[in-house]
Parts: structure tokens; C-alpha cells; sequence
């Protein structure tokens, strides 16, 4: 059964002057008067239900956890001042910075002659990288994360909601044979005083002990027993294109410029 055809029905079999929304048992929209709040988790459109269903019981939150998740590296420095740096890690910053600017002067002036094409091509993707590392950068973490799950032994619940000037009446009832819940609410009360409930992801922060023994925890993997670098269907002409290549000389003397050249400009 497609999800139009469901919902022609159920607004056929509904009030309109009423807020029907048919969630799942994680209390994400199926089905809703307006067509943008589809998929969506109902503490974000309706935090003062999804609050009441809270704390009657009908749903429970349980936190759940990601291992495998990126997050920002947070600053240790807590002044505006910039920290020391040892000589030899300004001479290896200020020779990363010459080369980056000689890749770039010789992809400007497309110095590597058939590679011209090649060359735009690598600039485009260059600047591109070195501004997305400047902006995102991205290190191994783990989160925690709320999921709300319902409750199938409250079939139906009613209640209302004192949202300041008005009362917010509503009905949710379990949809037989399915995980499915039917929830009614009366949309001529505001209850925006009441926040969204949202399903953010934090940062989980370990103490030096519970960070060595989250390491100790995890399995170390393991190389398989045989290499498996040959498949009889696979036709090594469709793979790859590093055959095409050829070698450019000012590309291999760049190296041997570079290191020429340093010893001269740092006198």
C-alpha cells in the first residue's frame, strides 16, 4: 500500500478541524496534515505532547551510543594568546607553506606541459581540500544520543496540557495489528512555551581510567587468513587509469629544487 493512497484515507475518516498524526513506535511521522512535517520526530513539531507522552509512561527514552562518530576537536587553550612553538616546528610549518605555494604557482602557469587539463583539474580539487580542512576538521569520538521507543502496554492515553492561556487536549491510541499509534491533538492552542524535545548528538568525555579501559575493550582486528587480489569475472582493463600517466620532469626535479633552494633563503 503507498503512503498517498494511505493517507487519502485516513483524511477521508478523519476531522480536518482536528490534528491527526499517525507515528511510529519511535514517535516519527508517517502521516500528517502538512506534507513537510512527514518524517520528522514528533518531539520537534510538537515538544508539549511529546513531553506529556514522556512522563505518562507512553513512551521511555533510552539512551543509545555511536563508537564510530567524528567531532570537532575542542581547544585546550584558554587565553587568546597563541601558543609557543619551537623552532623546528616554524621551519617545518614555514617549508609546508613555501611547497603548498610552488604546487599552486606551477598549476597557475601549467608548467607540466600535456598536463594542462590534469593540472586545472588537481587545482580545483587542491584549493577545494585545503579549504575543507580548514573548516571541518574532524577526529574520532564517541556520542550518546537519545531513541524513544513506546510502550505497548499503555494502549490508549488521554491528557491535557496547561499551556499558559489555553489547554492543549489530546488522545493517542495504539492502530491494532501494527506499531503504528493514531494521535489526535487541538490545534487552536499555542503550547510553544513548552520546548522541542530533540534527538541530539553529544560528545561522550572520558576520564584518563575509563579511556584506557574503553580501549582495552575494544577487539583488535585481525588480517585474513588469504589475499584475495584476483576475481575471474573481474576485467582489469576497467579499473584504474594510472597506465595513462607519464612522468614529468619539472615534477621529479621539484623535490631536488626545493631542498636546493632552502639552504639560500634561510641565510
Amino acid at each position: 500500500m503507498k503512503l498517498e493512497f494511505l493517507q487519502r484515507k485516513f483524511w477521508a475518516a478523519t476531522r480536518q478541524d482536528l490534528d491527526c498524526f499517525v507515528i511510529d513506535n519511535n514517535g516519527f511521522i508517517l502521516i500528517s496534515k502538512r506534507s513537510h512535517e512527514t518524517g520528522r520526530f514528533l518531539g520537534e513539531v510538537d515538544g508539549a505532547v511529546m513531553t506529556q507522552l514522556l512522563s505518562m509512561g507512553v513512551f521511555s527514552q533510552v539512551t543509545m551510543y555511536d563508537y564510530q562518530a567524528m567531532c570537532k576537536p575542542s581547544s585546550h587553550h584558554h587565553s587568546a594568546a597563541q601558543p609557543l612553538v619551537s623552532p623546528m616546528s616554524a621551519f617545518l610549518t614555514a617549508t609546508r607553506w613555501l611547497l603548498q605555494e610552488l604546487v599552486l604557482f606551477l598549476l597557475e602557469w601549467s608548467v607540466w606541459g600535456s598536463w594542462y587539463d590534469r593540472g586545472a583539474e588537481a587545482k580545483s580539487v587542491f584549493h577545494h581540500s585545503h579549504k575543507q580542512k580548514k573548516q571541518d576538521q574532524l577526529q574520532p569520538c564517541d556520542t550518546e544520543y537519545p531513541v524513544f521507543v513506546y510502550q505497548p502496554a499503555i494502549r490508549e492515553a488521554n491528557g491535557i496540557i496547561e499551556c499558559g492561556p489555553c489547554q492543549k487536549v489530546f488522545v493517542v491510541q495504539q492502530i491494532p495489528n501494527s506499531n503504528l499509534l493514531l494521535l489526535v491533538t487541538d490545534p487552536t492552542c499555542d503550547c510553544s512555551i513548552f520546548p522541542p524535545v530533540l534527538q541530539e548528538a553529544t560528545e561522550v568525555k572520558y576520564n584518563a581510567s575509563v579511556k584506557c579501559d574503553r580501549m582495552r575493550s575494544q577487539k583488535l582486528r585481525r588480517r585474513p587468513d588469504s589475499c584475495h587480489a584476483f576475481h575471474p569475472e573481474e576485467n582489469a582493463q576497467d579499473c584504474g587509469g594510472a597506465s595513462d600517466t607519464s612522468a614529468s620532469l619539472p615534477l621529479l626535479l621539484l623535490p631536488l629544487c626545493v631542498w636546493g633552494l632552502l639552504p639560500h633563503l634561510l641565510r
